[in-house]
């Protein structure tokens, strides 16, 4: 996937599951086609399947599992997410926190399924611990809690230089991490700012899933690439 990369976490929104999940996922293939720019989004489990044989546009699970083939009812497998259609998955969102051991062993089963992996992390403290595990994730976004959602202030603005640290510190550990920015962003210049400041993409959902109008919303954090 070329970098910069928005990723577009769809959680379980209502705008943004099933048949709805498949026109968002078609609108930011528009754009993405258009822009000529990298747009990942993040369905749920159920909608994998459904939006990865509709759009050619990168999918995530949203979450797995450290378990493979067996007995493990209402577990997320890797590989049955694989077969669906998904390219990566999203580990250790806020809403859905791993334990070290089992976010280790959760990466080394996407990885033997060849899914890329995006870890999130609260703080730079935490990043850092995430960068040094033996077994590292492809991307780490950055996300302070408390301003998941907001639609009035970014962490590109709020708090920069947690950015800047983040790509400074973590590279010096594991060099081939990317830092993603996430958390609040809703603005064109707070993509451009958080690109400046380092980051390699942005995490964004509520902007985009609870938009009036997704297609515009999508534009305009597109354009922050430029």
């Amino acid at each position: 996937m070329r970098l910069p990369i928005l990723f577009v976490n769809f959680k379980a929104y209502k705008p943004a599951s099933g048949k709805k999940a498949v026109s968002l996922s078609k609108h930011a293939e528009a754009i993405a086609k258009q822009a000529k720019k990298t747009i990942v989004v993040a369905v749920q489990a159920t909608d994998i399947a459904l939006v990865s044989k509709s759009c050619k546009i990168p999918v995530f699970a949203q979450h797995i599992d450290p378990v493979e083939f067996g007995k493990f009812t209402g577990w997320i497998s890797a590989p049955a997410v694989k077969e669906a259609g998904a390219v990566g998955v999203i580990l250790n969102h806020a809403e859905h926190k791993l334990e070290d051991s089992v976010l280790q062993k959760t990466i080394e089963t996407a990885k033997k399924y060849s899914l890329k992996v995006l870890v999130c992390a609260e703080n730079l403290e935490r990043a850092k611990q995430i960068a040094s595990l033996v077994q590292k994730p492809d991307f780490i976004a950055i996300e302070v809690p408390e301003l998941i959602s907001r639609s009035d202030v970014s962490i590109s603005t709020v708090n920069p230089e947690l950015i800047k640290s983040a790509v400074k510190e973590i590279k010096a550990v594991a060099p081939k991490i990317e830092i993603i920015a996430g958390a609040g962003i809703h603005s064109a210049l707070d993509v451009s700012k958080a690109i400046e400041l380092g980051a390699s993409g942005v995490f964004v959902s509520n902007k985009i899933v609870n938009s009036q109008d997704p297609k515009k919303a999508i534009l305009e954090l597109v354009s922050g690439f430029k």
